[in-house]
């Protein structure tokens, strides 16, 4: 199939043609959440960028096999190989279960991708459920080489890897870069060296979440899920790994060490990753304690909101960044994508008022195009909206009079929304507020216009203004053309 997708490759610093490994089939892994908290803006951005990319591979004609995980064990505190698991924390804090904390945090998670409009993966594997694979991912690197056991622990040896391959191939970090900025913990005795990280930690007696092993009872480091899952369910190269920019080190260098370490090569041909969400500067995240959970965005329960915002404004306010692109948090911020998101779902709401022409007066053919170019450079969803504003601002002037367009101009204008703004972009019209309410809404408008120039062509000026006043103090504005009266709302 013909394609002139280009995306950035964190591997080679460079966009690339993206080419299929195994077309029309792609494969493509995400990392998912670690289940012990509310879902935040951080976490909304890679659901929502690899959310695109899902989409428009679809679109363009592959058939993507999208595996996005949850972590369910194995993080530990600070991304360490010591300190307590965060999810066996949060049970014995609420003294809980482990697996009712993941449960509960998982179908809150699901409830809010819903509700940004997130398509669901094709598979969503849980660490827990794979311990048998991360096991025998442990094995392989174990008889390479490149691992060593330590008091029941298994510990991945960077200085021997690095001596075969390069450690830091992803990150650009060398070896002697990552030894001067390794902090000194606890247990760190265990290890040959401190940039040693764990593929296996035996379970100390408090530690609630543990299996048997050859080696002891315990559980498999953080960086091995993905390495066994995407192998298991992708095969033992793909396309595509996606996640934050804050995972790229230490999280995928040491997924591509395991790789190439286990398999003799690398899995994945693009690695792809989404730039953070900032607060005041500073990543917003769980581990900071300055995150706002996404439900406090859709109920304004939060003091540093002046307001709700619904789930559809902040999907196309992290759609107005390009996704390698910081993005700050700000009430300003966020109430210019709403009245923007407004201004194209109106536009989009009044094709329908258009009066087609015999002829054009201006032309809508290059608009497509052009929208097309934006997403083959990288995902380029910020010019693509640009280019729907342009489109927009052409139906305003066709509503108003001001333009003319052919019955086939008003379609392909219909069809540029519906493809790019409601099946790429997933922007979706939202209950209380959707496009069939704004329908109806538009019909009882129309018919009040309609009783109003009734008024006017029976001389009944008192009608026609108290109709008009009326309309205009709720915020409609009317224009009175050759053609008959046009209406818009101003917010």
């Amino acid at each position: 199939m013909e394609n002139k997708l280009t995306i950035y490759n964190t591997l080679t610093r460079k966009k690339e043609l993206f080419e299929a490994l195994n077309p029309p089939h792609v494969g493509m892994y995400v990392c998912g959440p670690t289940v012990y908290g509310d879902p935040h803006l951080g976490h909304a951005r890679p659901a929502i960028t690899f959310d695109i990319l899902f989409r428009y591979l679809q679109h363009l004609g592959y058939k993507v096999r999208y595996v996005r995980n949850i972590t369910d064990v194995g993080h530990l505190e600070h991304d360490a190989d010591e300190g307590e698991d965060k999810i066996a924390k949060k049970a014995r804090l609420e003294q809980l279960e482990p697996m009712e904390v993941v449960q509960y945090y998982t179908l809150r998670y699901h409830k809010a991708m819903e509700m940004l409009n997130v398509l669901p993966p094709s598979i969503e594997p849980h660490a827990s459920g794979h311990i048998i694979e991360q096991i025998e991912l442990v094995k392989q690197i174990l008889d390479n080489g490149y691992a060593y056991e330590s008091q029941g622990s298994i510990y991945f040896d960077v200085n021997k890897y690095n001596k075969d391959h390069h450690y830091g191939i992803l990150s650009g970090r060398n070896l002697d870069d990552v030894l001067n900025t390794t902090r000194e913990l606890d247990g760190q005795e265990e290890k040959h060296n401190p940039a040693d990280f764990a593929l296996w930690k035996k379970a100390q007696p408090e530690h609630i979440m543990r299996w048997p092993s050859p080696w002891s009872n315990g559980f498999p480091g953080w960086h091995c899920e993905c390495t066994a899952m995407g192998r298991k369910y992708l095969g033992e190269r793909f396309d595509i790994h996606g996640g934050g920019m804050d995972l790229i080190f230490p999280h995928h260098e040491c997924e591509i060490a395991q790789a190439v370490a286990s398999q003799g090569h690398d899995i994945v041909h693009y690695w792809m990753h989404n730039n953070m969400i900032t607060i005041n500067g500073q990543k917003m995240g769980k581990s900071l304690g300055n995150f706002i959970t996404l439900n406090e965005f859709f109920t304004g329960q939060n003091p540093n909101l002046k307001q709700a915002y619904s789930p559809m404004t902040i999907r196309f306010f992290i759609l107005m960044a390009h996704y390698r692109g910081t993005v700050d948090f700000s009430n300003d911020a966020l109430q210019a994508a709403e009245k923007a998101m407004s201004r194209l779902m109106e536009a989009y709401n009044a094709i329908g008022r258009i009066q087609p022409s015999a002829e054009s007066s201006v032309s809508v053919s290059e608009f497509k195009g052009k929208c097309y170019e934006a997403m083959d450079d990288d995902l380029n969803t910020p010019i693509v909206i640009s280019h729907l504003f342009d489109a927009a601002k052409v139906i305003n002037q066709a509503v108003d009079g001001n333009a003319k367009l052919t019955a086939s101009d008003v379609a392909e204008l219909k069809s540029l929304f519906d493809t790019f703004l409601f099946d790429i972009l997933g922007i979706k019209a939202e209950e209380g507020g959707g496009s069939g309410r704004e329908e109806a809404f538009g019909k009882v408008v129309d018919m009040l216009l309609e009783q109003r120039a009734i008024a006017k062509a029976n001389k009944d000026w008192a009608t026609s203004d108290k109709i008009r006043n009326e309309l205009t103090a709720l915020g409609f504005e009317i224009k009175d053309t050759k053609d008959g009266a046009t209406w818009k709302l101003n917010r």
